[in-house]
């Protein structure tokens, strides 16, 4: 049979570093895994001269033996020797785990600190709260530490013990023989279930979880200026966090109702203000409302439909900042539709003393009468 060339086999030329053939090993294997070739008699041929391989070049004296004769003594042994723990790969182990399940990590993965869970709540404002500000309460459902037991989960006067078997990893390594070698993974303890820490008298109030839920008020300080779809957030104010870690966040969404009047553009306010067509023409003073209440403006005289005012600082305040928006008014004409007599009578003047020719009912308009000589002529040229 002829000699195998370990560097051929992993893709590398003679002399390859440390960090090469580790990382040409990584690849290899993860191509050739068994578990990602079901039944396939080449692959697992191919996976097994690649750890042979491996298990030469990682090794500085076998390395150096095999770079100056061209083969290793094994002792008669051929493939590779034994066990082999995937945990010395490092971030190895995180890669098999995601692609065949299970955890081939060597690290202590205890159960530190971690930080709860965040909640969300949505609040409903008025026009006018979310303009001004205003304190609100919200109630919440959330988890607790136990009032009790102050989250170990413990009965009171006792305390919750190291896990003997996973010495509080919440971890164990199983080794796993194959026809190919041996695999050392990471399992879950099955005597503490991955806590880490077993419970011998559990707390009466929350059963050992160390949490409980509660509903609880949550005072608010809403600020002046907030808009629909901002959101507020109160730190430390969602789930209890796990083994002593922090309390998760509580976002609050707000959501503002329309006003019938008042219809917002960032920190200005828009509205409309309806006058007559005499009005308009004239001049007046009008009342206008505002979220400060009603203030007095004078309408010039020949104002158009369509026209807006501005009345300065009568907007919104500026959220987390100094000064208001404006308010702006537009002005819309109203034409009557259906006139009274008197009001015919009145226009009927106001057209004659402008120059025009009013047409009065039942009579025909100049207009008209041309057009209808203009007729007369043509039939009297047929």
């Amino acid at each position: 049979m002829a000699k195998k060339d370990y560097y051929e086999l992993l893709g590398l030329e003679k002399g390859a570093s440390e960090d090469d053939i580790k990382k040409a090993f990584r690849k290899m294997a993860l191509q050739y895994h068994p578990d990602r070739n079901k039944d396939n008699k080449e692959a697992e041929e191919k996976f097994k001269e690649v750890n042979e391989a491996y298990q030469v070049l990682s090794d500085p004296q076998k390395k150096s033996q095999y770079d100056q004769f061209g083969h290793v003594d094994n002792n008669g042994q051929g493939g590779f020797d034994g066990g082999f723990d995937f945990s010395e790969m490092g971030g190895f182990g995180d890669i098999f785990e995601s692609f065949f399940g299970g955890g081939f990590s060597g690290k202590n993965r205890r159960n530190g600190p971690a930080k709860g869970a965040d909640l969300e709540y949505n609040l409903n404002l008025t026009f006018e709260e979310a303009v001004f500000g205003v304190e609100k309460e919200v109630s919440i459902t959330r988890s607790e530490n136990c009032e009790e037991c102050h989250g170990s989960g413990a009965k009171v006067g006792t305390s919750p013990k190291t896990c003997d078997k996973c010495g509080g990893t919440g971890q164990i390594r199983v080794q796993r023989n194959t026809p190919l070698g041996s695999f050392v993974t990471m399992a879950t303890c099955d005597k503490c279930t991955g806590n880490g820490k077993i419970i011998s008298e559990p707390c009466h109030r929350c059963h050992g979880k160390g949490k409980e839920r509660k509903q609880i008020k949550i005072p608010v300080t809403m600020p002046a200026g907030v808009d629909n779809g901002n959101v507020l957030p109160l730190r430390g104010k969602g789930e209890a966090g796990a083994n002593g870690g922090p309390s998760g966040d509580l976002y609050v969404n707000i959501k503002v109702a329309n006003h019938p009047v008042f219809k917002r553009n960032g920190f200005d306010i828009n509205m409309d203000t309806h006058i007559t067509f005499a009005k308009a023409t004239l001049g007046t003073d009008i009342k206008v409302p505002t979220v400060d209440g009603d203030v007095s403006y004078k309408i010039p005289a020949g104002t158009q439909s369509g026209t807006k005012f501005r009345l300065k600082a009568k907007g919104v305040p500026k959220l987390n900042s100094y000064g208001r928006g404006d308010q702006f008014v537009n002005v819309i004409v109203d034409i009557p539709k259906v006139l009274n007599e008197r009001q015919k009578e009145a226009l009927k003047l106001y057209m004659e003393a402008g120059g025009e020719i009013p047409v009065e009912e039942g009579k025909k308009s100049l207009k008209d009468k041309l057009k209808d000589l203009k007729e007369d002529i043509k039939d009297s040229l047929k």
